[in-house]
């Protein structure tokens, strides 16, 4: 997760691929598409449980460009040429916080584990707050970081990265969340994906650094 910088604004996207080095020569190439819309990043994880699934996060410079992104014809060729049935859920929003439990000079390690969540809660702020006080248990649990976003047209619904240190504490934390991790227990409800567990698999780079 800490392969590349983290901006104010996201989008992200949880779907089934039919071939994933297909997708993702197709999104090379349209690179400076993405650039013109405000992208700076876009990353993919692959399941390490389903085959075929993948999380997509494209880092936004501007609110206004998650706009731009929606209404463009190239998110339909997107899908289409990564096998999608229909154009999934695309969630776009703000983060509220990035919390790195072993300090901002931890080292970097794209092998380690990505659970991704999206979810509704009462309070965001209630969130953060006992994302706080866990925070020891956390980390106990193999938690390394915390990334929270707010959707920019539903304060109550959220999406939360974790990187967890490997695939059998991921299992575990899981199995066995923390009461500060409430949003565990609503992942796959209503229109919701179900949890994603996966791994880094590729990292673009988009036009100018801020």
């Amino acid at each position: 997760m800490d392969e590349y910088d983290l901006h104010s604004f996201i989008l992200a996207c949880d779907f089934r691929v039919d071939d994933l080095e297909l997708m993702w020569e197709w999104l090379e190439k349209h690179r400076d598409g993405l650039s013109t819309i405000g992208a700076h990043h876009v990353v993919v994880y692959e399941s390490i449980w389903e085959p075929r699934r993948v999380l997509v996060t494209i880092g936004i410079r501007q609110a206004r460009s998650i706009r731009e992104v929606l209404r463009s014809p190239a998110i339909f060729e997107w899908f289409n040429i990564s096998g999608a049935d229909d154009i999934p859920p695309i969630f776009g929003g703000e983060v509220v916080e990035k919390i790195d439990l072993y300090g901002a000079g931890s080292e970097r390690h794209v092998g380690r584990v990505v659970v991704g969540v999206m979810s509704s809660v009462d309070d965001v702020s209630e969130l953060m707050v006992k994302i706080h006080d866990g925070l020891e248990r956390f980390k106990q649990g193999g938690v390394r970081k915390i990334w929270v976003y707010r959707a920019l047209d539903d304060g109550q619904e959220v999406l939360i990265l974790q990187e967890i240190d490997s695939e059998v504490s991921a299992r575990q934390w899981i199995e066995h969340p923390d009461a500060a991790a409430e949003w565990m227990c609503n992942a796959g409800m209503g229109a919701y994906p179900t949890r994603f567990v996966g791994r880094f698999a590729h990292l673009m780079s988009v036009g100018a650094q801020e």
